[in-house]
């Protein structure tokens, strides 16, 4: 029995020997607890993450901070300079979408409106362009049926031998499809026509107007009333009669009596040497 009771206050020294030889010889503290070893904490990893050159500038860098006894942590290293001005749009918003309280749903139509516009616009102007240039196509290929044809452009001008029609008489040649009257006029019919008082005719036209050479007078013989072929030589004033109607010329060609409202048609023509006349 004096052995167990030994035995009993001798065992918490044998516990303190057997927990100083484990610790290496450090020594135990009296009040009998057992000293923790301590733990080398090693130092904290910082990696800075890729990002791109315009980030870098706005907010620095972005680093992690990892550790043991720390939890990973993202820090942000923001540049000193903290006065940058934003761009303010203000101005530029439609005064429905600057409340807060409002809804943008209940302004769409109306700020819409101005877009619909602006794409009808454009849709017009590209329309018009077509139009334009269909009619320019158009205009350009009627102006091409309705000019003349080569056959036709080959006789728009004639030559006429003024050797061959006698004094007092009339010559009827075909010219751009219509009958052309050359008359040599006496000396008589050129008397009588400059002393007509041109003021009181239909067509009021003196002869010396109508005529280059008094001696010859060319006019188109289409009557001015419903496109008829008049008589040369006959009629009251000795110069073209229009049975169809009873329209009378003078010998310039100027009406006289009868429905005709003007005088015959005089083309361009000039003399050329040897006699010659050409028309057209």
């Amino acid at each position: 029995m004096n052995v167990i009771a030994k035995s009993t206050t001798v065992s918490p020294f044998l516990r303190a020997t057997a927990t100083v030889v484990s610790n290496g010889g450090v020594p135990v503290a009296a009040t009998g607890k057992i000293q923790k070893p301590k733990v080398t904490v090693p130092p904290t990893v910082k990696r800075t993450l890729g990002q791109s050159l315009y980030q870098d500038l706005l907010t620095g860098p972005t680093c992690i901070s990892s550790g043991i006894t720390t939890s990973t942590q993202i820090h942000q290293r923001r540049l000193a300079h903290t006065d940058i001005q934003w761009p303010d749009f203000t101005d530029y918003r439609k005064e429905e979408v600057k409340d807060p309280s409002s809804k943008s749903r209940d302004t769409a139509p109306s700020r819409k409106s101005i877009s619909y516009v602006i794409a009808a616009g454009k849709y017009i102007r590209r329309a018009s362009v077509v139009g334009v240039y269909g009619a320019k196509v158009i205009v350009h290929d009627l102006v091409g049926i309705l000019s003349a044809s080569a056959d036709v452009l080959a006789l728009s001008k004639i030559e006429v031998k003024l050797d061959s029609i006698p004094e007092g008489k009339s010559a009827v040649f075909k010219w751009r499809g219509k009958p052309l009257f050359v008359r040599h006029r006496s000396d008589s019919e050129i008397a009588n026509e400059a002393k007509v008082d041109f003021a009181s005719l239909r067509d009021p036209e003196e002869d010396s107007a109508r005529v280059k050479d008094s001696k010859w007078l060319v006019v188109i013989g289409v009557c001015t009333h419903l496109g008829c072929v008049p008589i040369a030589n006959a009629g009251d004033f000795g110069g073209y009669y229009c049975p169809c109607h009873g329209s009378h010329y003078d010998a310039s060609g100027r009406i006289r009596k009868g429905p005709a409202p003007l005088n015959l048609e005089v083309p361009p023509y000039e003399f050329a040497e040897d006699n010659m006349l050409i028309v057209g």
